[in-house]
């Protein structure tokens, strides 16, 4: 069993998103740990990237202050071999086609493998090319999880039935960022999936308030939150991981009663 499903097998699972590298690659370990000590079940950890054409704003920033102190990918992956000697949590990097090819996609997904990683979130890659990535992360045992938008509507059964480790459920067109009003009907997106395999299904996109986080666990089978954890790390620097645990603390609560 795939250690990401095993991230679902205690009830609704919360899954927060951070930055490597903002703001420091030495807070970001700390804040994978701090982050598991409050409950978070999965961590997404982003590769900063010069265009990340799905963030809004706030990631947006956090990949340019990332990059700007010149962190590399190989950066990244000798802080996740520090991290995996301390903590076996389930992780996944959320990054972009481009970093993965110009790192070389075979090398990339076998490093990230060896190293321990569980999957890899590539939300520009389509279903429709996946097959660029979807061979090679099988051979070296990664899941590639697969997004589904509210838009996916006939193609939701396609994508879910090829999808490995969970489906990441868009909750709001656009861009990420925090939103106060989520207006999809997850209930039937996750229907859908779960009609097609058996397989948990998370929703991300805008979910930034312990209520909403609720509000979504109880359709789905976890939230994933990334701008309102960057926005911490963007306020408090060097001084957010405190703050960040409080806060995953109150949503993973939020994401158990949601159920």
């Amino acid at each position: 069993m795939s250690k990401i499903k095993n991230a679902f097998q205690n009830g609704k699972a919360f899954i927060p998103f951070i930055t490597c590298g903002d703001p420091s690659l030495a807070v970001t370990e700390q804040l994978v740990y701090a982050m598991e000590e409050a409950g978070a079940d999965l961590i997404e950890l982003g590769i900063p990237f010069s265009d990340p054409t799905a963030e809004g704003p706030v990631i947006q920033e956090a990949n340019i202050r990332a990059l700007s102190q010149g962190i590399t990918t190989d950066d990244i992956f000798d802080m996740v071999k520090r991290i995996r000697k301390n903590t076996q949590i389930p992780m996944v990097f959320m990054t972009y086609a481009n970093v993965v090819f110009s790192y070389g996609a075979e090398r990339f997904i076998k490093k990230a493998a060896e190293l321990g990683m569980d999957g890899l979130i590539l939300p520009d890659v389509p279903y429709e090319e996946k097959e660029d990535f979807d061979p090679l992360c099988k051979q070296y045992g990664l899941d590639l999880v697969s997004l589904i938008a509210p838009t996916s509507k006939e193609r939701i059964s396609m994508i879910a039935k090829e999808a490995s480790g969970f489906v990441y459920c868009v909750s709001s067109l656009g861009v990420t960022g925090v939103r106060n009003e989520i207006q999809t009907d997850i209930g039937s997106m996750v229907k859908l999936v779960k009609e097609a395999q058996d397989i948990p299904c998370a929703v991300g996109f805008g979910i930034s308030t312990p209520e909403q986080a609720a509000r979504m666990a109880a359709v789905s089978d976890g939230a994933i939150v990334g701008s309102a954890i960057v926005k911490l790390c963007a306020k408090y620097k060097e001084e957010c991981v405190p703050y960040v645990k409080e806060y995953v603390h109150s949503m993973k609560e939020a994401c158990v009663k949601g159920k």
